[in-house]
């Protein structure tokens, strides 16, 4: 670890990339306003079938470039705080370049440079992130007559309901004053979440499951590390998200779905759905197809639109381009759970813990252990109720790890009830009656 000298030097090169990005707000400077949605469904509906026309301006950040390349420089990357520093600069340099090119053919090569293609591989490089979204569509089409039998519908709520409740459970969390709950009329989607504020779309209704995953996902994890980030005493860095590092937030925030139980198979459908349209644009798909994609796929009109404008922000909606951030949900999922896994099969599950002190990738949390055994690096103030308590977190993770040696391709109806030879395992003497 550096000395007192050195990791004030650290601290203050941290704090100048906090300062030189101040400005880059790259999902803001993408995004679609709510005019262009209007506009395209009121021509989609009188037949005329005309590509969207968003809006954009490019900005020039070649004097943000020139600091965030003397701070990569200056760091020494053979120090994992140095080495911290220049990977997040370089992400942000790259994010400056895309944010320059708004509007340009040239996003999708800084959006693939920092979220990867669709067709990347899984850990464990036998499946990519298309193979999986086929999956998961697969199989919520092969349930998705069965599932609407046996499911209730949850009655819908709007969200001025459900601003309220959420804020209610962000002053008990959180404090009272930490985090407020907005209603914004310009948000496409539902809801976004910042260090300090909670974003709903105004109109929008929200079912039961809505909220718990909005809770999970938005508010304990995205809103949780950006809190905890501020609460580092030397890297204010850790609050930010800076580009690199959200793979691992949005894979956090989709595996806390999924660890509370508040991911449903349509979810699944929906994130996968978005992953074969990133592939689909790249491969020459224009917004129109890739609209017309997602209303055979069941979506309603609206939902159609947000999806497939998810697909093209920032890029021309000709086709041959698109901006791939949402594939990286899928891929952080797996990536999250791979380490939770890994952790408790290496008996480290309180290395889980540290990826919670602040917005930061998986890889960091290996890479700065010294910073956080020397104290640089504070733990986290807030972790998620799921978190908290490594009891329950090991029986479910204990359970996957099992679950998964079971080859459901030698299970049937016949063997279900004869458990050890599923696992070639000698059967016991029957059991006497009432034992």
């Amino acid at each position: 670890m550096p000395d007192g000298a050195a990791l004030q030097s650290l601290a203050e090169l941290d704090a100048r990339m906090v300062r030189a990005t101040r400005r880059l707000r790259l999902l803001q400077a993408v995004s679609w306003k709510q005019r262009v949605q209007r506009e395209f469904l009121d021509r989609w509906r009188r037949g005329v079938h005309r590509l969207p026309e968003p809006d954009y301006v490019p900005e020039d950040h070649s004097e943000v470039r020139a600091e965030l390349r003397a701070i990569a420089q200056a760091c020494d990357p053979h120090q994992p705080l140095g080495l911290y520093i220049r990977r997040t600069a370089d992400s942000w340099h790259t994010a400056a370049l895309l944010l320059e090119s708004v509007g340009t053919a040239a996003v999708t090569d800084h959006s693939i440079r920092l979220f990867g293609r669709p067709g990347d591989a899984l850990p464990g490089g036998t499946v990519s992130g298309v193979d999986a979204a086929m999956h998961f569509i697969r199989i919520a089409d092969e349930l998705d007559a069965e599932l609407r039998a046996v499911d209730t519908d949850d009655d819908a709520v709007e969200a001025p309901i459900v601003r309220e409740r959420l804020q209610q459970d962000m002053d008990g969390f959180f404090g009272p004053g930490k985090v407020s709950v907005e209603l914004d009329a310009d948000l496409i989607a539902k809801a976004a979440a910042g260090p300090t504020r909670i974003r709903l779309r105004t109109g929008a209704a929200f079912s039961e499951y809505d909220i718990h995953q909005l809770r999970e996902h938005e508010a304990f994890v995205h809103t949780l590390t950006a809190l905890n980030g501020r609460e580092q005493p030397h890297f204010a860095s850790l609050s930010r998200t800076s580009p690199r590092i959200i793979a691992t937030q949005e894979g956090l925030a989709t595996f806390a779905e999924l660890i509370t139980g508040h991911i449903d198979i349509e979810r699944m459908k929906r994130i996968s759905l978005r992953i074969l349209a990133i592939d689909m644009a790249l491969r020459g798909a224009d917004f129109i197809d890739v609209f017309r994609f997602f209303l055979d796929a069941g979506q309603r009109e609206p939902e159609s639109f947000s999806s497939a404008a998810r697909v093209f922000r920032g890029v021309p909606v000709t086709g041959g381009a698109a901006f791939t951030k949402d594939g990286v949900y899928l891929a952080g999922l797996v990536r999250v759970h791979t380490f939770f896994r890994w952790c408790l099969r290496q008996k480290k599950l309180a290395l889980t813990h540290r990826l919670f002190a602040g917005k930061m990738t998986l890889e960091d949390v290996f890479d700065l252990a010294p910073a956080f055994e020397s104290g640089a690096i504070a733990p986290p103030h807030y972790l998620p109720p799921w978190a908290k308590r490594a009891n329950g977190l090991a029986g479910i993770l204990a359970f996957s790890l099992f679950a998964n040696t079971i080859r459901l391709d030698k299970v049937d109806i016949e063997n279900l009830d004869a458990v050890p030879r599923l696992f070639g395992v000698a059967e016991s003497e029957p059991r006497e009656a009432g034992r």
